[in-house]
């Protein structure tokens, strides 16, 4: 086995990955339920690549994520930092030796659990050991809290990315920034997180953090870093990537930067547009120098997009947006914990096994040097097996990286695509060789394909767990399958209705993600480098000097020449 820790920095980041491990949560609570789909209990996937089994100190045995989360002071809402596998007691203040007069305590009442909290809050104390899961009884009516209440209230009331968490974390994953309170709408840029935050005063007790769980992990294969890069959290990530690169220089990182539509706002100011501009070149610029591999996500708008055309998404609730690119994640992450079989063994249950670093080599070692992958989605997956589904397969994966050119062809593009769950005709799951015969003869015919293509098939579905968002539209059926007629009078459906459906992911390198890199390129020049920039003052009190800018823009400028052959050639005659 190999294991990942995954690292989540900033508000939507942990919005993803509150998703991300309730989908593992669920998966874990199927696979244990006696009357569950058998295709959950014979999944094939090592749920030890991401968890870590303890035990407390009342002998309790835990299973928990191999987590380290960093957000603001105060993000939480009702969960403790401390998680919840161990409950203890405040203790009392301690004496103040130099102080002779009275000591009183305030302490402000702790944040009410919403009903998806208390329901969770009910059914560990009907066990006797804490259990990650809430897959079975739904709409039990003996239940006091409906799953119905649960459902509706969840869609509008999210505050914090706890508020729909269902998973137990250990007590060292959850980690607020102490004095950075997170109303606070300043912390929009690289240089105030820059101010804020020194690695230097509060780094190494994150760092202590990650060593936990790295020492105890036997063989780990990668790091697996979530980073919301849309602010200050920027810098907080950059700290952290170059003291993993100082540490654990020979391991990994699969970095995804991730931003939600309300980060794309339009500035009322041309000081704040420059700022922005800014932020993003110097933000992605410094992410991806420390990294083998970067993904970025994040559409200005995920409801117009074709990612969501079976989808009803709301762009200003963090709690919809974030669970698409979840199901994303979980998709992309599944070749990493597949069990392993011999070169010439197969499985019935999954395909094309491989870990974090098989997928940055295939990715950034192809023949051209580019570390920035673009991510695609299909969600859900509704291609069937046969004829039809080989025209609609690869016109059915759609972007969720930001800035990049449609219909590009290039020759020495490289992809990495999972399936999983796919139905064949008639709605049964259809076996892995078919999946396979399906995506080979999909490339046969299409008009321009990759260099080459990696594909990974499970036959395990993405499992929708009661907190998930509302937001299938009324074609979408109970398995995933497109529906011949839309289901009358509910014109969204949600996990009540929609219990698990098929996904495909993807992650390419191409020169589509050129006009992504040029516009951070460009706009480092004209606001940071070039002579009279009017950022020029603004990225100095960042703490950046011009010749640091001119660096970056020569890392930049040397990705572009790789994926533009125009460039090439130009450089080429020179």
């Amino acid at each position: 086995m190999k294991e990942i820790v995954t690292i989540q920095v900033g508000g939507f980041a942990n919005f993803i990955g509150s998703h991300f491990w309730n989908f593992q949560d669920e998966l874990l609570g199927l696979a244990a339920d006696p009357y569950g789909d058998p295709v959950f209990k014979n999944h094939s996937l090592n749920m030890d690549v991401l968890y870590r089994s303890g035990e407390t100190q009342q002998g309790t045995l835990t299973y928990s994520p191999r987590l380290v989360s960093v957000d603001f002071q105060g993000s939480l809402g009702s969960m403790s930092s401390r998680g919840s596998f161990y409950n203890e007691a405040t203790s009392a203040p301690p004496d103040v030796v130099t102080w002779t007069g009275n000591v009183s305590t305030h302490a402000a009442e702790p944040r009410r659990k919403n009903l998806f909290l208390q329901r969770l809050n009910e059914e560990e104390q009907e066990n006797s050991t804490p259990v990650n899961n809430i897959s079975g009884g739904r709409n039990d009516p003996q239940r006091e809290i409906h799953d119905e209440d649960i459902v509706d209230y969840l869609d509008n009331g999210v505050e914090y990315w706890t508020d729909f968490s269902k998973v137990h974390y250990h007590p060292q994953s959850l980690y607020e920034l102490g004095g950075l309170w997170m109303d606070s709408q300043q912390f929009d840029s690289y240089g105030v997180g820059r101010d804020a935050f020194s690695w230097d005063l509060r780094g190494e007790e994150i760092s202590e953090r990650l060593r936990f769980f790295v020492e105890e992990c036997d063989h780990i294969q990668g790091f697996q870093f979530i980073v919301d890069d849309s602010g200050g959290f920027s810098s907080v990530a950059a700290d952290f990537l170059e003291n993993i690169a100082d540490e654990y220089r020979n391991t990994p990182v699969l970095l995804y930067a991730v931003r939600d539509p309300g980060s794309y706002a339009i500035h009322k100011s041309q000081k704040q547009a420059i700022s922005k501009n800014l932020h993003d070149a110097i933000s992605f610029s410094r992410l991806s120098s420390l990294c083998k591999l970067i993904v970025p996500i994040g559409l200005p708008s995920l409801s117009r997009s074709k990612a969501s055309a079976l989808l009803c998404i709301e762009d200003q609730k963090p709690y919809h947006c974030s669970a698409v690119y979840a199901a994303a994640l979980h998709s992309i992450s599944l070749p990493f914990r597949m069990e392993a079989l011999g070169p010439s063994a197969d499985s019935r249950n999954v395909s094309g096994a491989f870990d974090i670093n098989s997928v940055v080599q295939m990715l950034s070692g192809q023949g051209r040097k580019n570390m920035v992958a673009i991510m695609d989605v299909a969600m859900p997956a509704t291609f069937m097996t046969g004829r039809q589904a080989e025209q609609s397969l690869l016109g059915n994966l759609q972007p969720l990286t930001p800035e990049i050119a449609a219909d590009v062809e290039d020759l020495q593009a490289v992809e990495s695509m999972t399936i999983h769950g796919a139905l064949g005709t008639g709605g049964h799951r259809a076996p892995i060789s078919e999946v396979k015969d399906m995506v080979h003869a999909a490339y046969e015919n299409a008009i321009t394909r990759p260099k080459f293509c990696n594909l990974s098939v499970a036959l395990c579905p993405l499992p929708i767990p009661l907190p998930f968002p509302k937001i299938f539209r009324s074609v979408v059926g109970q398995h995933g399958e497109l529906l011949g007629t839309p289901v009358n009078g509910s014109p969204l459906r949600g996990s009540l209705d929609v219990h698990s459906i098929p996904m495909a992911g993807r992650l390419r390198s191409s020169s589509a993600v050129l006009p992504f890199l040029e516009n951070r390129l460009g706009n480092l020049r004209k606001f940071g480098t070039q002579h009279g920039a009017a950022g020029a003052e603004l990225v100095r009190r960042w703490g950046f000097e011009k010749d640091e800018l001119e660096d970056m823009g020569e890392t930049l400028s040397t990705v572009v020449r790789e994926l533009d052959p125009h460039l090439q050639a130009s450089s080429d005659s020179d």
